[in-house]
């Protein structure tokens, strides 16, 4: 997926995400509610079994040169499809406020776990609650920049 995808035709989102994904859309990336003043990216994926794009609205914590994404389905037992669709297909497009890119995603390993969640937990304490809920680590997901394809 390294040029823009089809992120506005069928999209398997819920009406919750899908007015989260418009507002985003309308405001270059400022939303409200209960999302107001959070760092909050669209990533769109391709489905894992029908291929499909799939755009989904996630917090995420500025790492370096890459966004860090969270796998907590709201501290739901199990990851959410996004996460499926990333194992499956890492090439990904990204959405962050009015600028949208191509990247790839690489699954954060255990080295480098603990310390984001400690820094994304600083950020916003509600995710330690997410883990507590789930039982389960929960994975995170290193979004990297892809280059732009070649021209010609």
């Amino acid at each position: 997926m390294t040029t823009s995808p089809d992120t506005d035709g069928p999209n398997n989102t819920s009406p919750v995400n899908r007015a989260i994904i418009e507002e985003f859309r309308r405001n270059a990336g400022r939303v409200g509610g209960d999302f107001a003043g959070t760092s909050l990216l669209l990533l769109t994926t391709r489905g894992a079994r029908s291929g499909l794009p799939r755009t989904t609205p996630l917090v995420y914590l500025p790492d370096g040169d890459r966004l860090v994404v969270f796998a907590s389905n709201g501290g739901a037992p199990a990851a959410p499809g996004w996460f499926h669709n990333v194992v499956r297909s890492p090439d990904v497009f990204v959405e962050v406020g009015a600028e949208r890119f191509a990247a790839r995603t690489v699954v954060v390993d255990e080295h480098e776990h603990d310390e984001l969640w400690r820094r994304q937990v600083e950020r916003n304490p509600a995710f330690a609650g997410f883990r507590a809920r789930a039982g389960r680590t929960i994975p995170l997901v290193a979004l990297e920049w892809a280059p732009a394809p070649d021209a010609g």
